[in-house]
């Protein structure tokens, strides 16, 4: 019998491993394109694909919570990912690409995702030190690295980009200027009045705007000194970040002799196949139908149309949808469909409210029955439903209400129309998942990508799985966990009409079993929010998690963090001196942390109580760094020291953080104050935050950072400071009620029916009559504040539970070995998980 043939396999290159080029990878895989194929992806940068959408978060988060390919490499073996590495060029007469190691790939089949680069304008002084680009994290650690010895900064562009770039100077302390040829921010997306709410936005941070300026020069001879426009005054700056707009990078096509489109980009077809049969084009880089897209949505598009080329398939990408909803600075920005009326016989509805810093416009058919598109700034929450009733050519859209004009009114004048979604209805823009997928993958238990991109859509997909299960005759379950049928709002209710004071009495009373790591530190973080008694009391300590457990912060080898309050920032050399003494004669790690206090790492437990000692009878209490409650309130200097400040920022902070110290909320809170619009304390990264204006305070509330920073949104504006206290005490308690477990506070405000508005109404307008009451809770938490510190130095028994060894508590075991880990010594096998409980030697003699 004849031998069965070898199948040879076939080798497929992919250069560039931008978002777009990893989603290329992703689908090969998942399409099973890798079952005959080996795939080599050559990046030229030196990390591995990254979120660029969100680049800005770089400076909070790092490069590692940006990842897409967290380790560079992928699950399949047949995939090869070569990073720092640069195609030179390519010949489709041999298949072959040289890179810039000297090194020649093969290919059966080439795709190329070298996506775009950043267009700087050909002006004089353009290359001069102190230039740089928006682009990739390379560019923002350089200009993170020039702005340390900076003052003014000047982003040339208003776009989506500049405007970014434009937040990270002015994060980074920079006074910032924008520079916008265009005659309003943002040209592409909105229009007129949407962008001079915008410009109002911006500039109410105190950033300088320049629209309808076009950049002439850099000026400076051996460093940049400043921008020349035309028809105006130069802009002085020692910093400037190019961001007008990008350009296709097309080169290596060109000089392979492909087709190229007449504005640039590769020119493809609609499976993504360029003018040679094996070289394929995606993303920024392509042309198809000769139009470059700018967004990652359709980039993301037209990686699976190749794919699934590539194995066979019928894709085509016949165009995408451009629609964009972001938060630029804290504003929420959205633009959809014909944003521009462009339409014959299209109408445009107008809601603003320049008080409110809010503009939005719908834009329908002539007969009133068909959205067309639509612009919303400063409030974009309706856009998670209005996009897919967007009306196109080859989609009819959703018909509108008769009185279209209730879908972009605040609740409270009668907004709100509630419209079902039909399942052709595109959901998830960015993955291009409709309504009908993320039905089917609720029915077969699976999931789509949804929301995994840019996020703006999470709350409509999770109202539609809901929504599905709900019709299946199933109720949707929202309980805490197992052992309770209850939410975190309703369990505080219950504490709080029946008085309970124990895990025991609530679980026997309410729930069933034991409870489990989810109901116990839930439960007892509601009771000491009520109760304000200390979470080592009898009865609650077995209910903590680990760092509330112990008051200090378990770290990954096993010993703890120790955070003395520093309210504001504001410490007197002797403190300084004796948490110097602290770190030295107890060999810890310190860390001067963001919220402006240190941290002392590399505790053993058994030494805490000893720590805990030599800093409560220097002054200093626990900062709470623990647990799930305040842990500090930033500020700047203020009009104390600083010459732009306007208000004292220092006091305030340091007031906040006193009275607001210990309280025991759903997730940890975090509050700034800054003493003007320069925002140097970063008060609209927090929970709360305060910045001071000529006739009082603005107040900010649900701010967050994490995966996914959040700015905080105006909650009312020039307040006196008794009315801002006030307003914060209604607030926090009304969050700390009725807030899910581990919620933080900006998807606590997405989730209130009205958002942002409920919150104003309950806390500002006290529609529901609770002002005082909410402000009578915050009194009684403010009246009965205590130094868990000190108050378990003073109670033999809580220290009782700091012990690392149960039958040898006074002394360590000497059988450890200690290494050398920045300064501190961490026992020599932490590498690995560690307990986070006493330990019992076993064997040591």
């Amino acid at each position: 019998m004849a031998p069965h043939p070898v199948h040879q396999r076939r080798q497929l290159v992919v250069l560039g491993h931008g978002m777009v080029g990893h989603r290329f990878v992703q689908a090969a895989i998942e399409r099973g394109l890798t079952e005959t194929h080996d795939v080599v992806v050559v990046g030229a940068e030196a990390l591995p694909a990254y979120d660029r959408v969100a680049l800005t978060s770089f400076f909070e988060v790092g490069a590692d919570a940006l990842s897409l390919l967290p380790g560079g490499a992928y699950d399949d073996p047949r995939v090869r990912v070569l990073l720092a590495t640069e195609a030179v060029g390519f010949d489709p007469a041999t298949r072959t690409v040289l890179l810039d190691t000297g090194d020649v790939l093969a290919y059966d089949e080439l795709v190329l995702a070298t996506g775009a680069a950043p267009f700087v304008p050909p002006v004089p002084g353009h290359d001069l030190p102190g230039t740089f680009v928006y682009r990739t994290i390379e560019d923002l650690e350089a200009i993170r690295a020039a702005a340390a010895t900076a003052s003014v900064g000047a982003v040339v562009g208003g776009g989506l980009l500049g405007l970014e770039a434009a937040k990270a100077l002015a994060d980074l302390g920079l006074e910032t200027h924008v520079v916008e040829m265009a005659p309003r921010l943002m040209a592409v997306q909105v229009d007129d009045a949407g962008g001079a709410t915008l410009r109002r936005h911006v500039e109410g941070l105190g950033l300088h705007v320049h629209t309808g300026a076009t950049t002439t020069a850099v000026l400076g001879e051996t460093h940049v000194t400043g921008l020349g426009l035309r028809d105006a005054e130069p802009v002085a700056a020692d910093l400037v970040v190019f961001s007008a707009g990008i350009r296709p990078r097309d080169a290596l096509a060109r000089a392979a002799g492909l087709t190229v489109a007449e504005r640039g980009g590769v020119l493809v077809d609609e499976q993504c196949r360029t003018s040679d049969p094996h070289v394929w084009a995606v993303g920024e880089c392509a042309a198809p139908g000769g139009r470059v897209y700018g967004l990652v949505a359709p980039g993301y598009a037209m990686a699976e149309v190749a794919v699934d080329a590539l194995v066979g398939g019928d894709g085509a990408f016949t165009g995408a949808d451009t629609s964009t909803k972001l938060k630029l600075m804290g504003v929420d920005v959205a633009s959809f469909g014909d944003a521009f009326a462009t339409t014959d016989g299209a109408l445009e509805l107008v809601y603003s409210d320049a008080v409110a810093g809010v503009y939005k416009k719908l834009v329908v058919s002539d007969d009133g029955a068909r959205l067309l598109g639509g612009v919303l700034v400063g409030d974009a929450s309706a856009y998670g439903v209005l996009r897919p009733m967007v009306a196109t050519a080859t989609n009819p859209g959703i018909a509108l209400p008769e009185n279209p004009e209730e879908l972009i009114l605040p609740v409270t004048a009668g907004a709100g129309a509630q419209l079902a979604l039909p399942d052709t209805a595109q959901v998830c823009s960015c993955n291009d998942v409709s309504k009908a997928d993320i039905l089917a993958a609720a029915e077969a238990g699976g999931t789509t990508r949804a929301g995994a991109t840019c996020g703006s859509c999470k709350t409509l997909t999770r109202k539609i799985i809901e929504d599905w299960f709900e019709t299946q005759g199933k109720v949707v379950d929202r309980s805490l966990c197992e052992h309770f049928p209850l939410t975190r709002q309703e369990l505080f209710d219950v504490v709080a009409v029946h008085g309970h004071t124990s895990f025991d009495a609530v679980v026997a009373r309410h729930g069933t079993g034991r409870g489990c790591d989810v109901c116990k530190p839930t439960v007892a973080s509601v009771l000491a929010s009520q109760l304000n008694h200390h979470v080592l009391d009898e009865g609650a300590r077995t209910t903590q998690d680990t760092n509330d457990a112990y008051l200090a912060n378990i770290q990954r080898n096993g010993t703890y963090s120790v955070v003395p309050r520093i309210p504001g920032g504001e410490i007197d050399p002797a403190k300084l001196i004796v948490i110097g003494e602290v770190a030295r004669d107890f060999g810890l790690y310190t860390k001067i942390t963001g919220g402006q206090r240190i941290d002392l790492f590399g505790a053993r437990m058994e030494e805490l109580p000893a720590i805990w000692r030599r800093l409560v009878d220097a002054g200093f209490e626990s900062g709470h760094a623990y647990g799930k409650s305040l842990r500090t309130v930033k500020s700047c200097v203020g009009s104390t020291w600083c010459r732009y400040g306007v208000q004292d920022s220092v006091q305030l902070a340091i007031d906040l953080e006193l009275r607001y110290r210990g309280l025991r909320s759903p997730h940890k809170l975090k509050g700034g104050v800054s003493g003007c619009a320069r925002e140097c304390a970063e008060a609209r990264g927090k929970d709360f935050g305060v910045i001071a204006t000529e006739k009082g305070w603005n107040l900010y509330v649900g701010g967050n950072g994490g995966a996914t920073p959040v700015h905080a949104r105006l909650l009312a504006g020039d307040l006196d400071t008794e009315t801002l206290v006030r307003y914060l005490d209604r607030f926090l308690m009304y969050y700390v009620r009725t807030a899910d477990r581990l919620q933080r506070t900006a998807p606590w405000v997405d989730s209130l029916d009205g958002g942002l508005d409920r919150v104003r109404a309950v806390v500002v307008d006290d529609v529901l009559g609770l002002g005082s009451e909410l402000e009578a809770a915050m009194g009684r938490h403010v009246g009965g504040y205590f130094d868990e510190w000190k108050a378990t130095l003073e109670d033999p028994d809580k220290l009782r539970r700091f012990v690392s060894f149960v039958n040898a508590p006074d002394v360590p075991d000497p059988h450890i070995e200690f290494r050398s880990e920045r300064g501190q010594d961490v026992p020599a096998d932490s590498a690995g998980p560690v307990s986070l409980g006493a330990t019992i030697p076993v064997g040591a003699p």
